[in-house]
């Protein structure tokens, strides 16, 4: 199991995890996005920003 990178929790994930999947911490709540799968790293997902018509 990887690591959360914020608080360094073990996070499960299902048996077939996706690259840019986003999955969240079960101890800290933090929304976490998978950046490989041959190892599983992950990294804080980025937040959703409005574009304002850009």
């Amino acid at each position: 199991m990887p690591n959360c990178p914020g608080c360094e929790g073990s996070v499960a994930l299902e048996e077939s995890p996706r690259v840019n999947e986003i999955v969240e911490c079960g101890e800290c709540a933090t929304e976490l996005e998978i950046i490989s799968v041959d190892p599983v790293e992950l990294a804080i997902a980025p937040e959703v920003e409005e574009d304002w018509g850009e």
